[in-house]
């Protein structure tokens, strides 16, 4: 291959080289002039790598410029990073310089956290800034009142309004909105519940709300409770009366029941008695019959004689004439009875 062949081709590389380069300046040129003009420098190769990575470098340039115009300093790296990791980078800068301008000390590295672990950082800060007011019961789940039985057995139902800030140091962790409201109603039913009367509650409804907050409801939350707030108290049914009239009931039908049971074995021992009775009679009547066989007896053995005979039939006669004056005999007046 001769001299001039060599330069052919190396002229040939040469205008290869130059028209990607130009393709590639054309490619990222907007991008860098933006930057540069902006303050938030990229280089080529950066915005390069970025591509080769898989990174939409439109997202984290625009994003940089973001942060350098509102005073944070936010490596090209950084934000790659969270972006490849799937968190959402445009909400973490704008909850960054929403955090900043609000005072509020919240850091790259903590925000990107919160993000990744699924809460919505730009909303949170926001909640700081501005408390969000939020009911309990939540209507939402159907309920619409917090109900609550006083000393005296009479049934308050009450509403409460809970106002509450993010607390970003608890954020990643904490417990969320539920189980504040859940707390919340909590602590209503057990300030209602130690109240000696309803009026107590009615004409104090703040004892309540005093009584909630003493018990640090927002302790391994998300939140912090700024105030609570009772809407609302009505007064409900009269418990006690009810469970008092459904308790005398049930004791009515016991007392029932074992008046039930003891005419039931009374009845038994009257049967039984009369069965005794009839068994007695049977036994008074068979030793009746065995008189006469005795009276035999003792004429064959010459122990009685005909004069006894005739005085013992004497004196049977005057016995049945004294039973009909006197108005029947034993047995008929028993069973008269």
């Amino acid at each position: 291959m001769d001299k001039d062949t060599l330069v052919g081709i190396g002229i040939v590389v040469a205008i290869i080289i130059g028209l990607i380069g130009f393709v590639v300046v054309v490619s990222y040129a907007k991008l860098w002039i933006q930057a540069m003009a902006s303050g938030a420098h990229v280089s080529l190769f950066s915005l390069i790598g970025m591509t080769l990575r898989k990174v939409r470098a439109t997202v984290i340039v625009g994003n940089r410029i973001t942060a350098m115009k509102a005073g944070l300093h936010v490596p090209t790296s950084d934000m790659e990073a969270h972006y490849l990791a799937g968190g959402n980078i445009d909400r973490v800068v704008k909850a960054l310089i929403a955090a900043n301008k609000a005072n509020i000390s919240l850091g790259w590295a903590q925000a990107c956290a919160i993000d990744l672990a699924g809460r919505d950082i730009l909303d949170a800060v926001r909640m700081s800034v501005n408390p969000r007011v939020i009911d309990s019961p939540d209507p939402s789940k159907g309920r619409t009142t917090i109900d609550a039985v006083a000393v005296d057995g009479i049934q308050l139902k009450a509403k409460a309004r809970v106002t509450v800030r993010t607390n970003i140091d608890r954020l990643v962790g904490g417990a969320t909105e539920e189980t504040v409201i859940a707390r919340v109603g909590e602590g209503i039913v057990s300030a209602i519940g130690s109240s000696e009367t309803y009026k107590e509650v009615l004409e104090n409804p703040d004892k309540i709300s005093k009584a909630v907050l003493a018990k640090g409801l927002d302790s391994g939350t998300a939140f912090e409770i700024l105030s609570i707030d009772i809407a609302d108290v009505d007064v409900g049914d009269n418990v006690g009366a009810k469970l008092q009239a459904e308790q005398a009931e049930a004791d009515k039908r016991v007392a029932q029941a074992m008046a039930e049971k003891r005419r039931a074995l009374a009845v038994a021992q009257e049967q039984e008695m009369r069965a005794k009775t009839q068994e007695n009679r049977a036994k008074v009547v068979e030793a009746e019959a065995q008189v006469p066989l005795a009276i035999a007896e003792a004429f064959r053995q010459g122990n009685l004689g005909i004069m006894d005979y005739y005085r013992l039939r004497n004196i049977q006669a005057d016995t049945g004439m004294r039973d009909s004056i006197a108005g029947g005999s034993g047995d008929d007046k028993g069973s008269k009875k």
